[in-house]
């Protein structure tokens, strides 16, 4: 058996033959570049979310992909992505992230983390930087993002206290 029964030959663009001539139709690879970016996405306040891999640009997918970028000293609304599964990576600067029923739980990421969000987890995320803002790769679920903005007093009178430490630059 040669490579060329293993790996399928390309015949026309957007088509793929195999040795059997069995065609196979396929969806071309999508490249989004930074000017693509869609701020007329599902927002919270205190962040901006910016989509690139979604319906309104053309790209039929079961996901969702952008980016999330938070301005030092900022937090989020305390929210929740519905039946959403989220898979963040830091791409650079600090984040502090609570989570829970009463916002009980806590972690600091750094650059190069990576996060995951279950579905209908009411969580925060805060920039502890006094200025550098943080940004964070998102992919999400379902193709249409689904953000559920939460009452401010969600969790009740826990504050942050001193929870988590200031962080320059």
């Amino acid at each position: 058996m040669g490579l060329g029964n293993i790996f399928p030959s390309q015949d026309v663009v957007g088509r793929e033959t195999n040795m059997q001539g069995d065609v196979m139709n396929y969806q071309s690879i999508r490249v989004v570049r930074p000017g693509q970016l869609d701020s007329a996405t599902a927002q919270t306040p205190g962040s901006q979310r910016f989509a690139a891999i979604h319906a309104g640009a053309g790209i039929e997918s079961p996901m969702w992909g952008g980016m999330f970028l938070v301005e030092p000293g900022a937090r989020t609304g305390i929210h929740h992505h519905g039946e959403q599964h989220t898979i963040a990576y830091v791409l650079s600067g600090s984040s502090y992230v609570r989570w829970g029923e009463r916002g009980e739980f806590n972690a600091t990421l750094q650059a190069a983390d990576f996060l995951y969000v279950p579905a209908w987890l009411p969580h925060q995320e805060i920039n502890p930087s006094s200025d550098v803002s943080f940004q964070w790769v998102v992919v999400r679920s379902t193709s249409e993002p689904i953000v559920v903005n939460l009452p401010d007093d969600f969790w009740g009178d826990i504050g942050l206290g001193d929870v988590h430490p200031r962080i320059s630059g």
